[in-house]
């Protein structure tokens, strides 16, 4: 019942937001996020003690051979903890501000956070496509209401591509459907089929490119610095911190287990684009002046070194990978809250128009120098352990293909600290001169995230015990 109350909870709380005025939906939506929080935690603890007790199957809509079919494994445990905290930290954060029509903006963001959930824990391929879907549509509307000027023009070419490849994921799952030997869309039936190794090799390019579209992997990442810029930074907080887990989601529960020849035929191709997207993202970022475009490529060269692990697809890459999708997570949003306080406090985003902000804002001089180090992967933070995971199994995997990849490491230190030098450091101008430093809520959401950085960096274990045995991860549970 945990598993089914994590999407309940904020799909009904949103639904009643779009009729709440005043502070109504701020409220609802604050209560809403802390209540999934507290029930992600128990589903962990359940996991650790009764794993069985958090699958639900129900009759759905059996003349089609779908079932509702929701469970948690640890892969699902934490992408549901890593929802609900960033769900509660976008809240926290822009608690202070006013939106235009408030019971819409709350009520799309809780409805997004229930589709990313329900993806999260879908065992039936109908109802991920569902959720799928529905973890998008709100989405398209909040960057189309909210964004910035060019928000229409972008926010039609993030929902063509992302259209284009839900569409060929469909035709991958119906196919796979009529496949199956009793006609059913359960993830044990997919997984049990038999293909030839042709048919997996061309039904593997119809769901890669709906996930590498969503994560995004190059060639497919053209819409994501223009969304990310144009879009308001909460939801840019939730597109960059959680969202794009949901292709890497896709390749771990769907595309390994059920396309494995597919899998091992094109392996080598898809980490080589990954490279590519690794160093690509990691240049352009070097050359950004825009924070929120800065940011945006770096979040490329990320996903690339996590979807080329999952590629690798051994134990450590694997356990990598996975507690890396957390922690990347945590790490961005933070990276995003900065960004949004920024803009906030001064209307801009441009880093040659910063500098000297250490002065006026110390504090938030401090965090935004220790989570822009946990997220180059500096050792005792969170983001390291994740990285050397990833780099041992891509090294077993070929030592070629490793060497390219760290170089991800070396750029990312090198527009990393120049964002730093530049926004932090320097000397102060008209503009920055009349900064403030962070608020309460602000303070409080960017804690909790250094106590996470630091927790899981110094102390992995719990994490690395939720992931343990990565190879069975895909392991069917009905």
């Amino acid at each position: 019942m945990l598993t089914v109350l994590l999407i309940l909870i904020p799909l009904i709380a949103g639904l009643i937001t779009f009729g709440l005025k005043g502070s109504g939906p701020k409220v609802l939506s604050m209560i809403s996020s802390l209540a999934t929080v507290v029930l992600a935690i128990g589903a962990w603890c359940r996991f650790r003690t009764a794993p069985d007790s958090l699958n639900v199957v129900a009759n759905w809509i059996p003349q089609l051979g779908s079932q509702f079919r929701v469970g948690l494994d640890g892969m699902g445990v934490m992408l549901c903890l890593l929802t609900a905290i960033a769900s509660l930290l976008v809240f926290i954060t822009i608690n202070g501000r006013s939106f235009e029509k408030p019971g819409s903006f709350y009520g799309l963001m809780l409805l997004a956070q229930a589709g990313l959930t329900g993806v999260f824990t879908a065992f039936d391929a109908l109802q991920f496509y569902i959720f799928w879907e529905l973890a998008l549509i709100p989405v398209y509307f909040l960057c189309s209401i909210w964004g910035n000027e060019k928000r229409i023009a972008v926010t039609f070419k993030f929902f063509v591509y992302t259209f284009l490849g839900s569409l060929l994921m469909m035709v991958g799952i119906i196919y796979l459907y009529f496949q199956t030997p009793d006609h059913s869309f359960s993830w044990a039936s997919f997984s049990a089929l038999q293909l030839s190794q042709d048919q997996q090799s061309w039904l593997f390019w119809l769901f890669f490119v709906a996930f590498a579209i969503k994560m995004p992997i190059f060639p497919f990442h053209t819409w994501q610095p223009d969304t990310y810029e144009q879009s308001p930074t909460p939801v840019t907080m939730i597109l960059s911190g959680v969202m794009v887990k949901m292709g890497l989601f896709g390749l771990l529960r769907w595309l390994l287990p059920v396309l494995p020849h597919g899998v091992m035929v094109w392996s080598d191709v898809a980490i080589v684009l990954c490279i590519i997207g690794i160093i690509y993202g990691s240049c352009i970022a070097m050359v950004q002046s825009d924070l929120k475009r800065l940011i945006a490529y770096s979040s490329i060269a990320h996903i690339g070194l996590m979807a080329a692990a999952v590629f690798a697809n051994n134990e450590q890459s694997l356990q990598g990978a996975l507690i890396q999708m957390f922690n990347h997570g945590i790490n961005i949003i933070g990276l995003w809250i900065i960004v949004e306080v920024i803009e906030q406090r001064l209307g801009i985003r441009n880093m040659a128009q910063l500098g000297g902000m250490a002065r006026k804002a110390p504090r938030m001089a401090i965090f935004f120098v220790i989570i822009s180090m946990a997220n180059i992967g500096l050792p005792l933070t969170n983001g390291f352990i994740g990285e050397f995971l990833m780099f041992s199994g891509l090294f077993q995997y070929n030592h070629w293909m490793m060497a390219f990849a760290g170089l991800g490491i070396i750029l990312s230190a090198v527009y990393t600290l120049g964002m730093i030098q530049k926004v932090i450091f320097g000397q102060e101008n008209e503009l920055t001169t009349t900064t403030t430093d962070l608020k309460a809520g602000e303070m409080l959401a960017l804690s909790l995230i250094v106590i996470m950085i630091f927790v899981l960096g110094v102390y992995p274990q719990p994490m690395l015990e939720l992931v343990s045995n990565t190879t069975e991860v895909v392991n069917k549970l009905f």
